[in-house]
């Protein structure tokens, strides 16, 4: 198969890979990059555990080519943390019990993410729009939903 260069920002780091014409995004992330943060669900974009940021957009990076990609930035949760220190996110999943098994947490947090960066104080019900692409087996979303809202309580707070 034809291999293809890829240049763009992950997390704020340059990288730039040959990968296979047609690969997909997730695919590079996750075998080119070593980025495992990005889960690899259903692989037909309809779970939602792959969701990236791809230019200020919410990505479904199962259904997204790499080779569209180039030049793009791109965010993933291995990228929120810094060192220690929890993204508000992380910290409000974290602390409201909005992990159990933890496979679409890093989807749920990224559609957050994209949400938040969007419309820092958002209802309830854009929320639940925000996260309704992705699935959660395990929470029955509330915790989710209520992780999220204290998230964007926070950060309006530490704006202040």
């Amino acid at each position: 198969m034809k291999k293809v260069p890829v240049q763009f920002t992950l997390n704020g780091e340059d990288k730039a890979e040959f990968v296979e014409s047609g690969a997909t995004l997730l695919k590079a992330l996750r075998e080119k990059i070593g980025d495992t943060s990005v889960k690899a669900g259903c692989q037909q974009g309809t779970c939602g555990s792959c969701a990236v940021i791809v230019d200020g957009e919410l990505r479904l990076s199962c259904l997204t080519l790499a080779e569209r990609c180039d030049g793009a930035a791109i965010e993933t949760t291995g990228g929120l943390a810094h060192g220690e220190v929890l993204h508000p996110l992380q910290r409000a999943f974290n602390e409201g019990f909005a992990t159990q098994c933890g496979f679409c947490t890093p989807g749920m947090i990224m559609a957050a993410k994209a949400l938040l960066d969007g419309n820092p104080q958002p209802s309830r019900e854009d929320v639940v729009e925000a996260i309704s692409g992705n699935i959660c087996r395990c929470t029955g979303y509330e915790p989710i939903i209520q992780a999220i809202l204290a998230a964007a309580r926070a950060n309006s707070l530490s704006a202040a």
